[in-house]
């Protein structure tokens, strides 16, 4: 089995060596549990706005497409029965993925056999099923990988788990638009569908995180416990920083890349352009930041990571605007990507372990889901917006405007991760 449940037990306190935190099984879940976390969401964020707007759909549509994307806000909301009850399989975590996988690989089928032309809404229906399976599947995947790393694992464990998300990205958003020019797109998505048997061989080759798990006593006690826990340990105040937070620090850049793909077309590149040159220039930066960003991590504390990888993450946004001005440059365009994948995949890592830290293993699943769901809010209600906002003011301005957005999630690390704290 590929679980270790007697290496959770590693000192939280001493800092492993770079061997050691690397080469261990616990960082070969993370690998697969970023790739099957990410394809659904890719394929709704990537894969479908390209498939529309290839369809004839317009912009604004295609905007408002975000919008299935709810399910990754709420998910708190039925977070706490996959706390309270388990399936008769398998066990509490790993029951709760089978399910939720096979149920992702049958939807994404499915919606590459609607035809947008004829019911654009049958594809707005379909697509917010594939939004609440992979909800559902980010909720047990997140709370098992909290269940499993130690404490000081977490950066590293989450910044492999986020280089793997984004890498598996390329699936739906670089392979699925090089297929696509040469393929129907029920075939395409049908392929990107079949990935998903890398979780599931994953849920049947891993042990419960925990040997004997000990659920709520009751759903009331699901619900309630979570968010009291978490208000007890930060103080209401306290609370309420972290939480707008969580809203705010990846703002500028959710709503920089909702229509990157849309964007990419509206500059000149062809969908095999956009496929192979992503492909290249975010493999390498995939690579680079998962190691580098891990090991940072690693020695400087997640707060640090946040600084130093928010101010990346800004930067990055302004690569939109160059490639705005500059046109179909393919060079242009894979600088872009690279930074894109290397800022923001690196802000992501450092984002989603404060999320871990600030998670009590006892209510992993329900506090998880609720900390993600907030990170989730901009990119599913703000990004409704983008098509509206880019057609009134164009690409530029807009992206001028996605970076400052960024600003004001930056300056609360102040309060909530002072970079003098080494943690």
């Amino acid at each position: 089995m590929v679980a270790d449940s007697s290496q959770s037990t590693l000192d939280s306190v001493s800092t492993p060596s770079f061997k050691q935190a690397l080469l261990n099984r616990r960082m070969l879940i993370c690998i697969f549990t970023g790739i099957t976390s990410a394809l659904p969401l890719y394929l709704l964020i990537q894969l479908v706005p390209a498939w529309l707007r290839v369809e004839g759909v317009g912009l604004a549509e295609i905007g408002f497409f975000s919008l299935v994307g709810l399910p990754y806000t709420w998910k708190f909301l039925w977070a706490p029965m996959m706390d309270r009850f388990s399936l008769p399989f398998l066990g509490r975590r790993r029951g709760w993925m089978l399910l939720t996988q096979l149920a992702l690989m049958l939807s994404m089928i499915t919606l590459g056999f609607i035809q947008p032309q004829l019911s654009v809404w049958t594809v707005a229906y379909l697509a917010a099923v594939v939004a609440f399976f992979s909800a559902s599947q980010d909720i047990v995947l997140d709370a098992y990988r909290r269940e499993l790393l130690p404490d000081i694992e977490l950066g590293m464990g989450n910044a492999i788990h986020v280089q793997a998300y984004r890498l598996a990205g390329l699936v739906p958003g670089s392979l699925a638009l090089i297929l696509a020019d040469f393929l129907a797109w029920h075939w395409v998505f049908s392929i990107v569908a079949a990935f998903m048997m890398v979780g599931i061989i994953l849920t049947l080759s891993i042990d419960e995180a925990i040997a004997e798990p000990s659920p709520p006593k009751t759903l009331k006690d699901a619900v309630i416990n979570p968010f009291r826990d978490f208000i007890d340990q930060q103080g209401l105040r306290s609370a309420m920083m972290v939480l707008l937070f969580l809203v705010l620090y990846k703002l500028g850049d959710n709503m920089a890349t909702a229509l990157s793909t849309p964007f990419y077309l509206d500059v000149g590149f062809s969908l095999s352009q956009i496929g192979s040159i992503a492909k290249v220039a975010s493999l390498v930066a995939v690579i680079v930041g998962g190691l580098v960003g891990g090991l940072m991590m690693l020695k400087l504390g997640i707060n640090k990571g946040l600084w130093l990888f928010g101010i990346v993450q800004v930067i990055s946004i302004l690569g939109f605007a160059v490639l705005a001005e500059v046109g179909a440059n393919p060079w242009v365009l894979g600088a872009v990507v690279a930074l894109e994948y290397l800022g923001v995949g690196l802000g992501t890592a450092a984002f989603t372990a404060f999320i871990a830290r600030a998670t009590n293993p006892a209510f992993a699943a329900t506090q998880f889901a609720l900390f993600t769901a907030l990170a989730a809010l901009p990119r599913n209600l703000a990004n409704a917006t983008t098509g509206i906002i880019v057609e009134q003011v164009g690409w530029t301005a807009f992206f001028i405007f996605c970076t400052l957005l960024a600003i004001p999630g930056m300056l609360l690390l102040i309060k909530v991760a002072p970079w003098s704290e080494k943690t």
